[in-house]
C-alpha cells in the first residue's frame, strides 16, 4: 500500500490571513504524525505566502517521520536546503501568480540546471525528488540524472471529474506512466488534486510508493479535526 504524506501548507495560509501564530502547522504536523501520516510535506515558496523559513526549521527538529520540502531550484532555495538537511527535497515549478502548482516541472529543458543541484543534495544525503507530468520521456530524463523519485502529476486527472471518459484517460496514462518508472528502477510518488472521492483508483496502482495530500485533508479537519482527516485517507490508502 502506499505511504500517505501529508502536506500542512494551507495550515500556514490559515495563520498568515492574520499573519498571527496560530494555527500552527509544527502542532499539526504532530496530530498528522500521530493519526498515521508517513511523511510531512512543506513547500517553501519564494514569496513565503504560507510556509516560512521558520517553519520548517522547525519542522526539522521535531518530526518524527520524514521531512519532504518542496521548492524551486533557485540558488537561494539549494542553499536553504543544504542547510536545512530535510530527508527530501522535491523540485517543483513555481510562478509567481499560479494559486497552485499548475503542472510537473520539464525535467527535459532544465537538465543541465537539475544535473547540477541534484548532485549537491545528494552530496548531503539528501533524497531527491521530481515532480512530474505523466510522460515517458520525462521520467527517462530523471532516471539518467539521478533522480531518487519522481512523483507524478496528478492534476488533470483530479481535474477531469466531471468527465468519466476524460478521467479514464487520465487515469491511464497515469498507470502507464507509472509502470514505466518502475520498469527502469526508479521510485514513485503521485500527488496534486487528490481527496477522499479521487484517490482510491491512485492507490491501487501497485507501484506507486506515496501519496503526497494536503488542501483536501486540511479543508475536511475543519469539520473533523486534523486526526479523524488524516485516518479517513489513511483508510483509503490502504485499499489495496
Amino acid at each position: 500500500m502506499p505511504k500517505l504524506n501529508i502536506n500542512i501548507d494551507h495550515i500556514a495560509t490559515l495563520r498568515q490571513a492574520r499573519l498571527g501564530e496560530e494555527p500552527d502547522p509544527v502542532f499539526i504536523a504532530f496530530l498528522s504524525e500521530l493519526a498515521g501520516a508517513n511523511a510531512i510535506v512543506v513547500h517553501l515558496r519564494e514569496d513565503r505566502r504560507h510556509i516560512q523559513d521558520r517553519d520548517v526549521y522547525s519542522l526539522k527538529k521535531t518530526v518524527k517521520t520524514k521531512l519532504n520540502l518542496e521548492m524551486a531550484p533557485t540558488d537561494q532555495m539549494l542553499d536553504l536546503a543544504l542547510d536545512l538537511k530535510p530527508d527530501m527535497v522535491t523540485i517543483v515549478p513555481e510562478n509567481r501568480q499560479e494559486l497552485t502548482t499548475e503542472g510537473g516541472y520539464n525535467v527535459i529543458k532544465n537538465k543541465n540546471r537539475l544535473t547540477k543541484i541534484i548532485k549537491q543534495l545528494k552530496s548531503h544525503n539528501i533524497v531527491t525528488s521530481l515532480f512530474i507530468d505523466p510522460d515517458k520521456s520525462q521520467i527517462e530524463t530523471s532516471k539518467e540524472i539521478n533522480a531518487d523519485i519522481v512523483e507524478i502529476h496528478t492534476g488533470e486527472y483530479a481535474k477531469s471529474n466531471k468527465d468519466i471518459n476524460k478521467q479514464k484517460i487520465q487515469l491511464q496514462n497515469i498507470i502507464e506512466s507509472v509502470n514505466f518508472a518502475k520498469s527502469i528502477d526508479i521510485k514513485v510518488a503521485a500527488g496534486h488534486g487528490l481527496d477522499y472521492s479521487n484517490t482510491k483508483d491512485i492507490a491501487l496502482i501497485d507501484a506507486i510508493e506515496e501519496l503526497n495530500i494536503g488542501y483536501s485533508i486540511i479543508c475536511r479537519s475543519i469539520v473533523t479535526g486534523i486526526e479523524r482527516a488524516v485516518r479517513e485517507m489513511v483508510e483509503i490508502c490502504n485499499i489495496r
